[in-house]
Order: C-alpha cells, then structure tokens, then sequence
C-alpha cells in the first residue's frame, strides 16, 4: 500500500510541476506575465559557461560550472542554460544577448532574443456630442498614445487608427445604427460600450453625465434642495418670532389701559363719597350763600373789625377707614357792623 502512494504522490507532483513551467516568451508580453526565453544551444551541461546580458540595461547573468556568480531578482537561469523572469515590467522590454562557452572557455554560440512588454489596456469610454444634424463620437482611453484606436459599427470595424474621434454625418446618424470603439496595443484590447445615436444622449447631444455648474447635475440639485430648505426654515422662524413679539406688545398695552381705566374709575367713587357725606356718615350741610354787603357811607371814626371766629373741629371719628373732611376756609369778605359770624347748627 505504501508503495501505491508513494507512485501515486510522484505522478501528482510531476503533474503539477508539467502545469507550473512557465511559457515560452513571445516577442509581445503583457505586464506581469511569467515566461522563458528559451537558450537555442543544444547539449549543454553544467560545466558550460553561460552569460545573458540585457543590452538595455547594465542587468547581467552569468553562470560558470553550475554557480551563478551574482543572482538578480526576478531573473533565473535553467539547467538547459534558459532565461527565465518571475513576472515581466516595461523595464524588462529590450534585446537579450546570450553567449555559451564551453569548458575550455571557447565560445560555441552566441545570439539575441527580444521581446516587448506592454501595460494592460484601459477600458475605453466612448462620447457622442450633435451639433448641427452631425455627431463627433469621442473614444477616451487616458491618453496613451501607444494604444491603437479601432471603430466600430454594428459589430464590424470600419475604422483603425490612432485618432479618437469620429465624425458621423446627417445621413449616417438618421440610419440609427450602434457605434463602439475599442483601444488596444499588441499585448491586451479592451472595447467601449456600444451607443446608436443622437437619440440616446443627454441633452446637447452628451451620452456624458448630466452636469450643473460645471458638477454634477443630481449633487448641484441635492446641494440647492437643501439650501433652499434651509433657507425656508430661517424664513419660518423668524415670521413666527416677530408675530410672537407683536401678540406680547399689544396685550401688554391692553393690560396698561385697562390698568388706567380701572385707577381712573376708583378716584372717581372715592371722591363722589366724600362730598356727599361727613365723617359719621351723615348728609353733610349746605354751604350758605353769602349776599354782597350794601354800600356803607364812610364815618369819621371807624370801629374795630370783628374777629373771625374759625369753624370748630369736627367730631371724633368714629369710623377709621373714611377720614373727616378738612375745614373749608370762610368767604373773606366785608360783613355787616351788626351782623355775627356763620355759626354751624348744632
């Protein structure tokens, strides 16, 4: 049993390895790609002298009774005396000159080998713009002028150059037939996507994104919605502050009229109680009305005015809320000689 696997483990590997060697190298490579630049010398053993020297660089292998005198990284060199790169750069384009010696040090073959590596292709997009009943249809891919432009339509190329434009005419965009456009260079090709015609662009005859102030078109509009809401918002606030502010001011003026009236209505009662009664409560007296005196023809000898007796203090109060009224002060004029003061009646 052990002898099965043993045979079964050796077939897988060799298995895996036959799948592992990489390809042989073409003249045209793409970036990255692994592959062998195979050695043309037939029959060649370890004790030969081998040299690969990449004659666009100072970039050198060279192997002497199986040892390699000075490794490079990403570059190794087979049994059978091939060059062989773990993945290939633009920097690895060039020619590669190879010379084999034998172990009397006599050179028995001596060559070169080329190849070119080439950046992968970007994915083209493909424009249309109308003007005037025509169409200029734009394939961009970056600016890379190494890349050859193809157009196509329907499916089939009609055009094979370096130039990205294509200028269609009225008759030929009336036809409403697809246009494509693929870029590609000897390693890789990418192709667009396919568009008919005028029909199918933005306006101006654009196939690009919308735009709206030189941005574009959906962000310039979410970025106005949400000014202008805000905006709103502001305006809102403020209408209902100041119609706030105006509601205040008027029921304060409300308040302080109808604080005067109240103020005005109050002295008006309490001044109409005191003239009508005294401090017991009683009606108080009428007030007489004096006559003018008659004319007294003047004598030699005057007699002595007669004193003024002033009007007695009012009774004690028996009530405290309603104070006595003060004495009215008596009519100073002339009275009779014969004629006594106003006495209050008791």
């Amino acid at each position: 049993m052990s002898c099965q696997y043993s045979l079964v483990f050796v077939f897988l590997f060799g298995f895996t390895t036959a799948l592992t060697v990489a390809e042989i190298c073409k003249t045209d490579l793409l970036e990255g790609t692994s592959c062998t630049i195979k050695l043309p010398t037939k029959n060649t053993d370890k004790s030969n002298e081998i040299t690969w020297a990449h004659l666009s660089s100072d970039a050198v292998i060279h192997r002497k009774n199986g040892r390699i005198k000075k490794p490079i990284p990403g570059l190794t060199m087979e049994e059978d005396g091939s060059l062989t790169f773990g993945s290939v750069s633009l920097k690895n384009t060039g020619k590669y000159k190879y010379t084999v010696y034998n172990a009397e040090g006599t050179q028995i073959d001596a060559g070169e080998k080329e190849i070119k590596v080439y950046a992968k292709v970007p994915k083209p997009t493909l424009t249309i713009k109308c003007k005037d009943g025509n169409a200029t249809l734009t394939c961009d891919f970056r600016e890379r002028p190494d890349l050859i432009v193809s157009w196509y339509e329907e499916g089939k190329i009609i055009q094979k150059e370096k130039n990205p434009k294509l200028f269609l005419k009225s008759d030929k965009i009336q036809e409403k037939k697809t246009y494509s456009c693929s870029v590609g260079n000897p390693a890789s090709t990418e192709q667009s996507n396919s568009i008919m015609s005028c029909s199918d662009t933005g306006p101006g005859g654009d196939s690009g994104p919308r735009k709206l102030f030189g941005f574009d078109f959906w962000i310039m509009v979410s970025i106005l919605a949400g000014g202008g809401s805000l905006l709103l918002l502001l305006i809102c606030v403020l209408v209902i502050c100041a119609c706030r502010s105006c509601k205040t001011q008027r029921q304060h003026e409300q308040d302080e009229d109808e604080l005067r009236l109240r103020i005005f209505q109050d002295e008006g009662q309490n001044g109409t109680a005191r003239s009508k009664h005294t401090a017991r409560g009683q009606p108080a007296p009428p007030i007489p009305q004096e006559e003018p005196s008659p004319q007294i023809p003047t004598q030699t000898q005057t007699q002595p005015k007669a004193q003024t007796r002033g009007r007695p203090p009012p009774p004690p109060e028996d009530d405290d809320e309603n104070p006595p009224p003060l004495p009215r002060p008596r009519n100073k004029q002339h009275r009779k000689r014969h004629e006594e003061p106003y006495r209050p009646m008791e």
